[in-house]
Parts: structure tokens; C-alpha cells; sequence
């Protein structure tokens, strides 16, 4: 099928690299794999996720301490989705900076 099996190795892992990430199924170590969450932050969701699953992103920044408009427009945009939705707001939050 592939003649250069570099470049099919290459191919499946970009695929893989813009993965969405559902926080409401992610695991610690899924949440770390987004740009900009850490540790803290990834303990911070998966407490708070143990009250209950995340309903949207409104719900999602109200939980979450350190949590804004400003992340959640840029966890979106790496990958981060709540129920397959990713926040709405971004435009918003780009434009108020």
C-alpha cells in the first residue's frame, strides 16, 4: 500500500496529534498531552470532574479554578472538547485581549 513507510509513519502520527481530547473521558495523562494544562490544572479538572461530568464549557470554567475564557478559548484550540463541543466563546476571548 505505502512504498516509504517513513512517510505512512508520519502520516499516522499527525493524525494522531490533533486527537480531541474530551475532558469529561481524558485521563490524567491525556489532559497533561494538551498545550497548556499541567499537572496542577489536569488534578484540578479530574477533582472536580469526580462531582460530576462536565455539562458545557460555561459549567467547565465555573468548576475549574484558573480557569477562564482566555484557557478555555486556548485548551479548545489545542484539542480539549466537552462532549465533542469545542468552545464557542473563542472568537470572543481573542478580541478582548
Amino acid at each position: 500500500m505505502f512504498k516509504n513507510p517513513l512517510l505512512a509513519a508520519a502520516l499516522l502520527l499527525s493524525s494522531l496529534s490533533f486527537a480531541a481530547t474530551d475532558v469529561n473521558k481524558a485521563t490524567a495523562a491525556d489532559l497533561d498531552a494538551v498545550k497548556g494544562i499541567g499537572p496542577a490544572m489536569s488534578g484540578k479538572i479530574l477533582e472536580e470532574r469526580k462531582k460530576g461530568v462536565f455539562k458545557d464549557w460555561r459549567d467547565f470554567i465555573a468548576r475549574v479554578s484558573g480557569v477562564g475564557v482566555g484557557n478555555a478559548a486556548k485548551f479548545s484550540a489545542e484539542g480539549l472538547t466537552i462532549d465533542g463541543a469545542t468552545f464557542k466563546g473563542a472568537a470572543t476571548a481573542a478580541t478582548t485581549k
